[in-house]
């Protein structure tokens, strides 16, 4: 999540000081992402060094109001119309954490995706009491309970198919059982 360009966007409705953008940010996003107030003036600070945003010249304080230039306003539009960069796959420490896992002697792979798979649930389970509860009247929680339950299920899905996946790896691996003792059963079973 870019930080600045949550903030351009909070100064794109006027001029604003830095405790009040913190406020509105953790109220837009469903104050579900706390924001440190120091890191709110820091990204203040780079944001009026590059262009972005102009302050109104008083000391640095609490009540130093920032307001959105042109190059800042169109550096936001620029944000908000180009997609993400989606090509490379994130570095994701379950994926990484399942790949390590397979390397080490010992270690029962399907045993590691079923525990990861039960928390994930646990945690659907609480997003979606949330959203029971409050994100009802809420629409940025809600938005927000929505993209974590779909970003959830997305995880439970390639847990499954990781597990579906090595399972049908460990079949392949053993040897074929003998055909004759079946027959000889079912032979007998037709007398």
């Amino acid at each position: 999540m870019s930080i600045q360009h949550a903030l351009l966007g909070l100064l794109s409705t006027g001029p604003k000081y830095g405790h009040q953008l913190r406020v509105e940010f953790e109220e837009r996003t469903g104050d579900v992402w706390p924001l440190n107030v120091g890191q709110v003036y820091t990204t203040l600070q780079r944001l009026e060094r590059d262009g972005l945003v102009q302050s109104d010249g008083e000391p640095d304080g609490p009540r130093k109001t920032y307001r959105l230039t042109e190059q800042g306003k169109h550096e936001l539009d620029e944000w908000l119309y180009t997609p993400p960069d989606l090509t490379a796959p994130p570095r994701d420490e379950l994926v990484i954490k399942v790949l390590v896992a397979l390397q080490i002697p010992d270690v029962d792979v399907r045993e590691i995706l079923q525990s990861h798979r039960r928390h994930v649930l646990e945690l659907m389970q609480q997003w979606t009491r949330l959203k029971e509860n409050e994100a009802e009247s809420d629409v940025a929680l809600a938005l927000v309970v929505d993209a974590e339950l779909f970003r959830l299920d997305s995880v439970v899905r390639w847990l499954d198919a990781a597990d579906g996946r090595l399972k049908r790896m460990a079949l392949e691996a053993e040897p074929p059982a003998k055909a004759g003792p079946q027959l000889r059963r079912r032979s007998a079973v037709r007398r």
